[in-house]
Order: C-alpha cells, then sequence, then structure tokens
C-alpha cells in the first residue's frame, strides 16, 4: 500500500485537495479531525444525553477566546492544564443538569423579562439614542466583535437566566439570624494579643558546619534526587508556515490596488462632525396646537434676537432653552457625528457652514435655533497615503484564500520527505529556524510554536527523538503551521555531585540549622509553659485573620487556632525555610472592628448559607439526572497537554 502512496503521490493529493479543502474552509485544520469520529466519543453523561469531546474541545476553545479578548496579552498555555480542563467539563456537566432541571420543572423567560435583563447590562444601556430608540446597528456591531450575532447573544442569556432560577428557587431562599452568623462571626473574626519570639535559621547557619558524609548522605538520598536532575532537553531546527510566509510570495497590480481604493473610500475619509449650540422651545408633538404655535411664534422670536446680534446666543439660550443639559452651557452640543440627533436637527447642522445661524427648526422635541460653532472632518486620504496599507490588506486577503492549499501541501511535505525540512523550506520559503535546550514543557517566556505544548509534544515523540524524522505538521496558532526535527537530543539524568556540591552544602546547612532552630525553640516553649510569668523578648501585638501586622501568617492561623480559656497559652509554630516561633497568647478580646457592619455580615452569611444549600441542591440534581463523567474524560482531563 505505501508503494501505492509514493508511485501516486500527485494523484492522491488532488484527490487530499477535492476532499479536505472545503472542510478546511469551513472548520479550519483543527476542526478537521472531528471527521475521524474521535470528538464524538461521549465525555459525561446527564439524564440519559451524551456530552461529546467535540462539545468540551469547543467549551474550552471559547474560553479561551473568552480571556483573550479581556486580556489580551495572557498565555493560552494557563488554560492547558489538567484543572482547568476539569473545571470546563464540570461546567459543561452543571449546564446540562440545570437545563434538564428547568426543562422537567417547566421554567422559562419571557420576552418580556429577556429585554428588562438586556437593557440592565451597562454596555447595552448606552446605546440608547437621544431620541429613546435603541441603537440595533450598533448592538449588532458590538456582539460582532464578540463573535455573536443577537440571536446567539440573546439565546444564551435566555438560557443563562432559566438556568439561574432552577437553583434561585433554593439560595435565594437562605437567611442567617443575627445570633447564628454573629456567633460565627465572633469567632472568625476575634482578636488576641500576642508575643512572639523567632528562632530564625540564618541566625544558626554559622553554628553549623555539613560534613562531606552530610553531603553524599543528602545527594544520594532518594527523596531528594529531583532537586539535582537536568532534565530532558533537544537542540532542534523547525519551519512556521503562517499568512505572513505566504503573504511574501503575492504580488498585487496597481489597477487592482486602485479598484480597492475606489469601493472603499468611506474607509479612508474621516468621519464629518459639527459642533452646534441650540435653544429648544419645548413642544411635544402631542401638544395642543395652540400650545405648539406659541413655543414656534417663540423661537421666531429669538431667531430675530440671534440674527440681530450673534453674540446673543449663549446668554438666550441660557435664559430661555427648555433643554436643561446644554442651557446651562450655552446651548453647547460638543461636536457630534451623523446619526447622534434627530433627523431634521442633523439635517439642519450639516446643512450650515461654521457660524451660521438656522431657520426654526422642528423635531419631535419641539422647535429649535441652532447655531454652527465649529466643522471637523470629512477629509479623504489619497491614495498615495494609504497605498500600503491597501496591498497589505490585498495581500493578507489573497494570502488567507490561499492559506488552506498551502497548509495541504506543506503538511504533505515534512511528512513525505521527513529527513530534511530543507524542501519545505524552499518550496514556501520559509527560513529554518534553530533553537538549543528546548526542553518538553514550554519555557518562561517563550512564544510562538515554541510556546504551543502541542508541538513540543510532537518534538518529544520516539519518531522524532529515535529516528531523526520531521514532527507532523502541527497547528500552533490560527492559520499558523509548525514542523520541527531534533537535531541533538540529552536525556533526563541527575547531575554529577561535584556540578551540585555547592547547591547541596547549603541545603545541609539550612537544614541543619533549621533544627537547631527548632530545638532551642522547643526548649524555650517547654521553659515557657513551666514558668508562664518569664518575660518575652518582643512587644505585644494585636492581631485578627484580616489584621496580621507584619506578623507571619502561619503564627496568625496557630495564636487564633489555640485554646483560650487558660491564658497565657503558649505555641510553638514551625516556618517552613524561616525557622521556628514561640507564641505567648495573652489576651482574647471581641471582634475585630476593622471587619466591617454588622448587618453586612449578616447578608454575606445568609449569602453563604444560601451558596451552600445551592451546590447541595445541584449535588441532588445530578444525581437524579445521573449526571457522571466517562473514565476516558477522568484520564484526560488528569493528562497536561504537554505530555
Amino acid at each position: 500500500m505505501f508503494d501505492f502512496v509514493r508511485k501516486h503521490t500527485r494523484l492522491l493529493q488532488f484527490i487530499l485537495v477535492l476532499l479536505i479543502f472545503p472542510s478546511f474552509v469551513f472548520f479550519g485544520i483543527q476542526g478537521y479531525s472531528r471527521f475521524s469520529g474521535g470528538e464524538n466519543t461521549p465525555v459525561a453523561k446527564v439524564d440519559g444525553h451524551d456530552i461529546t469531546q467535540a462539545e468540551w474541545d469547543a467549551a474550552q476553545r471559547e474560553q479561551v477566546e473568552r480571556v483573550r479578548r479581556q486580556m489580551p496579552g495572557i498565555d493560552a498555555k494557563l488554560f492547558d492544564t489538567p484543572e482547568m480542563k476539569q473545571q470546563v467539563l464540570d461546567g459543561l456537566v452543571r449546564d446540562r443538569v440545570l437545563i434538564t432541571a428547568a426543562d422537567k420543572l417547566h421554567l422559562m423567560t419571557s420576552n418580556e423579562r429577556l429585554k428588562r435583563e438586556l437593557l440592565a447590562i451597562p454596555q447595552l444601556a448606552s446605546l440608547k439614542k437621544p431620541d429613546g430608540t435603541f441603537d440595533e446597528d450598533a448592538y449588532k456591531a458590538l456582539l460582532q466583535a464578540q463573535g455573536m450575532s443577537p440571536e446567539m447573544f440573546e439565546a444564551r442569556m435566555r438560557q443563562d437566566m432559566t438556568q439561574r432560577q432552577v437553583l434561585q428557587g433554593v439560595s435565594a431562599t437562605a437567611f442567617g439570624t443575627a445570633g447564628t452568623s454573629g456567633a460565627a462571626f465572633d469567632a472568625l473574626l476575634q482578636q488576641r494579643e500576642i508575643q512572639v519570639q523567632r528562632f530564625d535559621v540564618k541566625d544558626y547557619l554559622a553554628k553549623v558546619s555539613p560534613s562531606e558524609a552530610d553531603l553524599q548522605a543528602y545527594y544520594k538520598a532518594p527523596e531528594n534526587a529531583a532537586q539535582f536532575e537536568a532534565p530532558e532537553q533537544a537542540s532542534i531546527e523547525y519551519l512556521v508556515l503562517d499568512l505572513d510566509a505566504i503573504k511574501k510570495g503575492i504580488s498585487v497590480s496597481e489597477d487592482e490596488l486602485r479598484k480597492y481604493y475606489a469601493e472603499n473610500e468611506k474607509r479612508y475619509t474621516t468621519p464629518e462632525e459639527r459642533r452646534a449650540s441650540h435653544i429648544l422651545l419645548k413642544a411635544e408633538k402631542s401638544a395642543p396646537a395652540a400650545e405648539r404655535e406659541k413655543a414656534k411664534a417663540k423661537a421666531e422670536s429669538l431667531l430675530a434676537e440671534v440674527k440681530k446680534t450673534p453674540a446673543s446666543f449663549p446668554d438666550l439660550a441660557r435664559k430661555h432653552s427648555d433643554d436643561p443639559g446644554s442651557a446651562q452651557r450655552g446651548g453647547d452640543l460638543d461636536y457630534f457625528g451623523r446619526g447622534a440627533m434627530v433627523k431634521p436637527f442633523e439635517d439642519a447642522a450639516f446643512g450650515l457652514k461654521q457660524g451660521e445661524i438656522s431657520g426654526v427648526v422642528e423635531s419631535d422635541f419641539g422647535y429649535h435655533v441652532i447655531q454652527v460653532t465649529g466643522a471637523r472632518g470629512g477629509e479623504k486620504k489619497t491614495f498615495e497615503q494609504v497605498r500600503a496599507e491597501i496591498e497589505d490588506e490585498a495581500k493578507k486577503q489573497q494570502a488567507q484564500t490561499r492559506f488552506a492549499a498551502a497548509a495541504v501541501d506543506f503538511t504533505n511535505m515534512v511528512y513525505e520527505q521527513a529527513d530534511s525540512l530543507k524542501p519545505a523550506a524552499d518550496k514556501f520559503k520559509l527560513d529554518v529556524r534553530s533553537a538549543p535546550n528546548v526542553k518538553r514543557s514550554p519555557a518562561q517566556g517563550a512564544t510562538g510554536a515554541l510556546a504551543n505544548p502541542k508541538f513540543l509534544e510532537a518534538l518529544f515523540g520516539t519518531d522524532a527523538l529515535k529516528n531523526k524524522r520531521n514532527t507532523e505538521a502541527v497547528e500552533v496558532g490560527p492559520n499558523q503551521l509548525a514542523s520541527g526535527r531534533v537535531l541533538q537530543y540529552s536525556a533526563a539524568h541527575q547531575r554529577p555531585f561535584d556540578e551540585v556540591k555547592a547547591m547541596v552544602r547549603d541545603k545541609v546547612a539550612a537544614k541543619q540549622a533549621a533544627d537547631l532552630a527548632r530545638k532551642e525553640g522547643e526548649a524555650r516553649l517547654a521553659e515557657l509553659r513551666k514558668t508562664p510569668e518569664t518575660a518575652m523578648p518582643s512587644a505585644a501585638v494585636t492581631i485578627s485573620r484580616s489584621q496580621a501586622r507584619d506578623v507571619a501568617r502561619e503564627v496568625v492561623d496557630a495564636a487564633l487556632r489555640a485554646p483560650g480559656d487558660k491564658l497565657p497559652a503558649f505555641v510553638g509554630v514551625e516556618l517552613p525555610a524561616q525557622g521556628y516561633a514561640v507564641v505567648k497568647i495573652a489576651k482574647v478580646l471581641g471582634r475585630d472592628p476593622a471587619a466591617g457592619d454588622p448587618q453586612r455580615l449578616q447578608a454575606q452569611y445568609g449569602q453563604a448559607w444560601g451558596d451552600a444549600e445551592g451546590q447541595a441542591y445541584l449535588a441532588a440534581l445530578k444525581t437524579r439526572f445521573r449526571a457522571e463523567t466517562t473514565p476516558a474524560a477522568a484520564k484526560a482531563a488528569s493528562s497536561a497537554a504537554g505530555g
């Protein structure tokens, strides 16, 4: 079969192009693997219905993209951990359980409630126009920037609200009484007056002198071996095929560039804006005709005054305008673009030059006298000014069109000519990059392909290491493929004793000093318990869980856990890598006054109970609807992506 493949490479490439290209176009390179069937594997089940691997993968990608939109510079590998994978799967199971429960309980969210909830979102509430209507175009643009349509967003909001109803019926009914919350917070927020005597490791280092035998014993101890291990690493070379690489081979004619410029003139024109002041004589359209005529007559009278003495416009606006927002500023509305004002007002303002005054303009709000005080925008950049930008955009569009075909060729070439990356580099005009000391997990600060766990996993695969063959083409980013090969490999090994002797000495000395500090600290603790009246060398300090006062957290926790029924009390505290502390508890005081208002704390206590009851109810629903994850999913979640 492999002989047939080698002899008919061109024919098979043509067939692959016909079969694979549409899949790349619609689903992307990564999505193509879904057709293999692996992504339809169930990873969890709720009420007899499967949650598939594809849904799990999609949820992980969505989470990454959502956070990337909020924090563009965040490292994506932070999400490729067992803990994050498990959280995503748990979230899918939770959502499916709540959806099932809502269906069984016949819960729903009405259109009216959905609308109220949407308009309560500040970003959406700000899309209201001056006339009170909702800006549908801005709404669609806002959602499009997040990769959603209004239908998708509203369906998600409706589902979210319906799911919340399931738990709110339980969690929202919980409350905490003053007595129970008070007792809990009295214990949690209690203050204690303490004195601390520290026995620091650094003060005992001069008193220890590790022997050669001590050093050898520490170095050879199995539990310490990992401290002196050099990780496996490899020197590699690799290629990256991306849009920039394809753009280098694309040229665009002058005629095409000028045609693109002509078709997209608006993109290169600065939006026109006006600054205007107005005097409004308010008269709603529903007002009686006599009232409207009276307002119009007054507007015409004011217009006559303004025409006579234009400099009086601000004073007349302050005195007569019915628009409270602008009247105090002499009628000034600042700069605005098209679409910001009601149409009659906009048409009048944009029909005037700077310094000109309109006639009486009628709108839904009444009658306006408008003075244009500023004009800007409307300038169009020349073709020469934007030529480089247009050329880059045109090349980018063509590169995106060609990428799917190039991806297939690149993938085939690095596989078929697996002994070298040079053929692929020559064909696609790519630079062969090199990197020394590459490890199985991404190094801190790594970027591009070297920060991608799947690419590193391929590099440290059996075929790449033993046979020094090219890795498969790995998708390391949107429209970005990489293939690499190992030039030199060094397996993980324990570093020689002589190489790490200084490190071993420091660790043994620190351990011996810590033992000595603990020994003297324990002796001091025993002495104080026998003679409690013995003075402590440090001043007394009042601490609580919210006010540590520069006292080590281990000391604070130990002091607050110690029984306070018989004082003074004494406790010894291990301070990891720092030494030992002896603590005297002299007084047990009341609640820390910095803890907050009792009513607020009582509300928090009730909310905590509500959350706990909600979680208990959710656990019961999971049992009722037989929610479970498959063993394979549990194993996948516990495996790091980097191998």
